[in-house]
């Protein structure tokens, strides 16, 4: 079968499960895992700007969108003439569907269900015994973050968090000042490249919170990546208690 991912986390799924570069024909610039492997993989576009006659051109089997990542007008233009299977994943049970029906499109299921259980082992590590509030910032000019409907919200819940923007949807803009009510504030490595120089900028008002950069793909890649982040999640927890 001759697959297109649009997605990256998917991407990389798709090769954890087996699946070889004469099987994956289309990528986006995004999907840089495996590393050794995507390079091999004719590029089609960023996830929201798809190439739509070079994906048409490799003719493909199947192509696997996603409702967040990908534009809705792309893949409606894309479903004319292809089969296309949109993805939508907002809980880790989402996430073990997705891997366990993928698992089934492409004769994988021991593979499937080998991530699946390595992802449950990621998450079975000792919570905080206190829930901290944390601010998880994703964008700088504007300041933005992640509200309660996010995957990543639902990732800092099962690790033992509360979202300080639980109530809010989707990606809200927000002030410096906004971050005081948070114990911890959590910058992003991704989307936007927060650094340890952009922790200076929040001391500045944020006097009282505990400031740390955090592996992006920890918590927005959903798919094989999360069965991968066991450790550093451990990692994670250990450092916020000290």
């Amino acid at each position: 079968m001759r697959v297109i991912s649009l997605v990256p986390s998917i991407t990389e799924t798709l090769f954890d499960l087996g699946l070889s570069t004469d099987e994956i024909v289309g990528r986006t610039k995004f999907c840089i895992h495996p590393e050794n492997l995507v390079d091999k993989v004719e590029l089609i576009g960023g996830t929201k700007n798809l190439n739509i006659d070079k994906i048409k051109s490799l003719k493909p089997d199947l192509i696997i969108a996603n409702k967040e990542e990908n534009i809705k007008e792309q893949v409606e233009e894309l479903m004319k003439d292809l089969k296309v299977l949109v993805t939508n994943i907002e809980t880790l049970e989402d996430n073990y569907y997705l891997i366990k029906q993928l698992g089934h499109i492409f004769g994988k299921e021991e593979k499937a269900q080998f991530f699946n259980l390595r992802t449950y082992e990621a998450f079975d590590i000792p919570k905080p015994e206190k829930r901290l509030k944390v601010a998880y910032l994703i964008w700088k000019n504007p300041y933005m973050t992640i509200g309660g409907d996010t995957f990543i919200s639902r990732i800092l819940e099962e690790l033992g968090f509360e979202n300080l923007f639980k109530n809010q949807k989707r990606y809200p803009e927000v002030q410096l000042e906004d971050l005081k009510e948070a114990d911890l504030i959590f910058l992003s490595s991704e989307p936007f490249p927060f650094k340890e120089k952009h922790i200076e900028e929040f001391k500045e008002v944020c006097l009282n919170q505990k400031i740390m950069i955090v592996d992006g793909e920890a918590f927005s890649w959903y798919g094989t990546h999360l069965a991968k982040c066991g450790e550093y999640y451990r990692e994670l927890l250990t450092e916020i208690k000290q």
